[in-house]
């Protein structure tokens, strides 16, 4: 055993280390030294789109005023180099169709007249395969929606410009799709992919996107399978920075996101590679989302990436026959984003049974020697210390939540790391000293044992994971290699010296490299995560995920640093200071001194409200109208409701919070989105009736009964560029067919069935039927076979705004966000 002191000392060495390494890292990410200088050109492209304002889909600003830029710019590269090798095809695409998707519980998406913008790029006389460049130019309403996307269609436009000036001819061609409408639900790329004459030479694309604004773009999805385009990044990417975790994760479901990459995929059948800036998701999607947050060198390093990756794909002979290399996944991450690992998935399977029966053996081989302890009872005595200690956080994490101090860290990440991570670090700490006291006593090994356990541990999660098929099991393959090979070099400082000041420092450098990536990790992980949870709704308590993201964090980078509780002769000190720093922080929580949100320019951290003034007008199976109503629908799109904003707009309080009508299509409520789900706490204030100028125009055009015994009902609508289409077949009928997608509905989490709708410029009426069986002769007796409901939203122009809702605005505080407009909802019963 070594001394309390050296031990302090190497806990000491061993935090700054550890925080020395994440600076490094961190600094490597957002300040990478450029081999270029800075585009000013792409930074002007970006101004000038973000200049008209937001660029919902339907608006002028983004059907008129961005478009114009976009083909002007376009039109001046195409007579520049037109005496180059290359020709320059421009078409402006404007598709209508229709698709289900199973993205928020599954719904159905139709498009009218939406806008894309399709160069071609190629040799002169022409080539027959093509690679794809993606990125969009709309927005959502009351953002200008810098970096998600306009950032991308500028450095799409400097690329593009830079390879028509090529001098020597490509291989093969390039499409750069400025698209329209991925706001919409990803509704312009459906467009293209299905029906645009080009898209059958496709082989591959690459897809540009956001989930926060600025920073280093990070390689989030690829293939599916086709292991050589993340060789082709990995070759030509200048500042590489990717991660097959995070390509898991997303495609798991558990973020509440997607992109134009799952489109290409599922319906054109082409692999590609995903991008997006992850940094600041406080601000995503918010007026905050300016062109001056992002950095100049965030440009132009995706310039650089993106430019070299495009020149290798269309210079590779794979492209031609990119279905002749699509052989499995591909293990990839990056180290300090200077350089990417990346080796075909099988290799990796091979690597991590070789990997994890070398540590069986080892273990097994400890475990026959005379004089090793219980290693089963051991990893019991582990096990228990771990769910114990996430008992005890999310145990604090409630009492937060019950004294109404949720998302105390949103505006203050430190603290959390200080209540949760104090609470996790002593609550382990504290279980292995009273094993080690009261159950072990006075007994020699017990360091050499615990770290066999935590070896045994990681072994295990390896050996699941790849059974799983899962390519994060390189994660717990770097946690077993190094340390593994640590243990068996330091052989002699494990025996003779325990945890010496020499030991301490071997062995830390000895798990340098496999901490320091696991470390970068879990600051993803909370980059993406925390910002999440300021849009993830009011049913998901956030105290509850981040608490628990919190702990699983202090369990894993403890995990092989345990065993210095049972080198040092006293924990009581390191106990007193982590109870400390837990019940100062506890208290200052408890007082409500962290309050989440901030309106400071330099760091916002707003919170999201979405305001609708709505008329709500019911129809009895009469066509009669029974009842008719207006107000202001109020969501908050987070756990704490809003109970931050009823002391600045009193009348905003919960004798006004409304219930879902379970005999209402979506409650009764005009959803823009089926995610009633993640809200389901909503407030009506009633106020005066709304008249937009082009009011909604809704009318049964037939009902005719079919010979295979079905009622088939036409229907048609004319409206705004955003409406929502809800139907609930009442008990004894339901839906058989439909005009959308497939002709297959499909209904969404609560059986009810979505039809989202969106037009450009110029769309005719929209016109849609569905047939319904019938299988009661009397299915819901007055209430007949379904109820068809239909909401208008006005996202910009005067129809957005109403005095009503203008004055509101006024009062809300500046560290808030609300996102509004006008609406209207007719229900009616057939």
């Amino acid at each position: 055993s070594c001394s309390a002191g050296e031990f302090q000392w190497s806990l000491i060495f061993y935090v700054t280390f550890r925080l020395g390494l994440l600076l490094l890292h961190s600094s490597t990410i957002f300040s990478f030294f450029l081999n270029s200088s800075p585009t000013s050109q792409s930074r002007q492209h970006l101004e000038r789109i973000t200049s008209v304002g937001p660029r919902p889909v339907g608006s002028q600003e983004n059907e008129v005023l961005t478009v114009g830029y976009l083909l002007k710019q376009i039109e001046n590269i195409r007579l520049e180099t037109a005496a180059g090798p290359h020709q320059l095809t421009v078409d402006v695409q404007r598709p209508t169709g229709s698709f289900s998707i199973d993205f928020l519980g599954g719904f159905t998406s139709f498009y009218d007249r939406v806008t894309n913008i399709a160069v071609r790029l190629e040799p002169k006389g022409g080539t027959q395969h093509l690679m794809l460049a993606n990125c969009h130019f709309d927005s959502v309403a009351n953002s200008p929606g810098a970096s998600d996307d306009a950032v991308s269609c500028a450095v799409m436009l400097e690329v593009l410009h830079s390879l028509a000036n090529q001098s020597s001819p490509l291989h093969h061609g390039v499409i750069f799709l400025f698209n329209g409408a991925e706001e919409n639900i990803l509704q312009a790329s459906h467009g293209f992919i299905t029906q645009h004459p080009w898209a059958k030479q496709v082989r591959a694309f690459i897809n540009l996107e956001a989930a926060g604004v600025g920073g280093k773009e990070v390689v989030f999805q690829t293939g599916p399978e086709n292991p050589w385009l993340v060789q082709a990044y990995v070759h030509a990417a200048k500042h590489p920075f990717a991660s097959v975790v995070g390509q898991e994760v997303f495609q798991s479901g558990i973020i509440p996101s997607d992109t134009d990459f799952r489109i290409y995929r599922d319906f054109g059948n082409i692999p590609g590679i995903d991008l997006a800036f992850i940094e600041n998701g406080f601000i995503y999607h918010t007026k905050y989302d300016t062109a001056n947050r992002i950095l100049t060198d965030s440009i132009q390093r995706a310039g650089d990436n993106i430019l070299a990756v495009l020149k290798y794909l269309v210079m590779s002979e794979k492209l031609a026959d990119s279905s002749e290399y699509r052989h499995g996944n591909m293990v990839f991450f990056d180290l300090l984003g200077v350089v990417v690992v990346a080796y075909p998935a099988r290799v990796g399977t091979i690597l991590n049974y070789m990997v994890a029966t070398a540590t069986f053996l080892y273990l097994a081989k400890k475990a026959s020697l005379p004089g090793n302890g219980d290693l089963a009872c051991a990893t019991g005595v582990a096990v228990l210390s771990w769910f114990v200690t996430l008992l005890s956080v999310l145990i604090v994490a409630l009492l937060v939540t019950l004294l109404g101090h949720s998302m105390f860290w949103y505006n203050h990440f430190y603290a959390s790391i200080c209540l949760y991570g104090a609470a996790a670090t002593g609550k382990m700490i504290l279980i292995h000293t009273l094993a080690k006291n009261l159950y072990y006593g006075v007994s020699d090994g017990l360091g050499d044992l615990y770290f066999d356990v935590s070896l045994l541990l990681w072994c295990c999660s390896l050996v699941w994971l790849t059974q799983q098929g899962l390519c994060s099991a390189y994660v717990p393959m770097l946690m077993v290699a190094f340390p593994l090979a640590t243990r068996l070099l330091l052989a002699k400082e494990f025996k003779h010296r325990g945890a010496s000041v020499k030991y301490s420092v071997l062995y830390l450098l000895g798990l340098a490299l496999p901490y320091l990536h696991f470390m970068f990790l879990i600051w993803v992980v909370f980059e993406i995560f925390t910002p999440i949870m300021g849009r993830s709704g009011t049913e998901i308590p956030p105290e509850v995920v981040l608490a628990t993201l919190v702990t699983l964090a202090t369990i894993f980078l403890s995990s092989f640093f345990l065993h210095f509780i049972y080198l040092v002769r006293s924990t009581k000190w390191i106990l007193a200071g982590l109870g400390s720093v837990f019940i100062i922080m506890f208290l200052l929580v408890s007082c409500g001194l962290f309050f989440p949100y901030s309106g400071s320019p330099d760091s916002p951290r707003p919170k999201r409200v979405f305001l609708q003034h709505t008329t709500r007008t019911f129809h009895n199976l009469q066509g009669q109208v029974e009842s008719r109503d207006s107000g202001l629908w109020i969501n908050s799109f987070d756990y704490t409701a809003i109970q931050h904003i009823t002391p600045h707009i009193p009348e905003i309080n919960d004798s006004i919070r409304t219930r879902c009508r379970e005999d209402r299509p979506f409650c009764g409520y005009p959803w823009f989105l089926p995610v009633k789900f993640l809200s389901k706490k909503n407030w009506y204030l009633p106020a005066s009736e709304v008249s937009p100028s082009s009011p909604l125009e809704f009318s049964l055009l037939s009902r005719e009964e079919t010979s295979w015994g079905t009622v088939k009902m036409t229907f048609s609508a004319k409206g705004p560029s955003h409406m929502s289409l809800y139907l609930m077949p009442h008990r004894g009928a339901n839906l058989s067919t439909w005009s959308f997608g497939d002709g297959t509905p499909q209904f969404d989490l609560s059986g009810e069935y979505f039809v989202f709708y969106s037009h450009g410029l110029n769309a005719p009426t929209w016109t849609f039927w569905f047939e319904i069986q019938v299988l009661d002769p009397d299915p819901s007796g007055p209430e007949g076979m379904i109820s068809v409901a239909i909401s208008s939203h006005y996202f910009f122009g005067e129809d957005q705004r109403t005095a009503q809702l203008e004055e509101i605005l006024r009062r809300f505080p500046t560290w808030s966000f609300p996102s509004s407009w006008v609406s209207t909802y007719d229900m009616y019963r057939y």
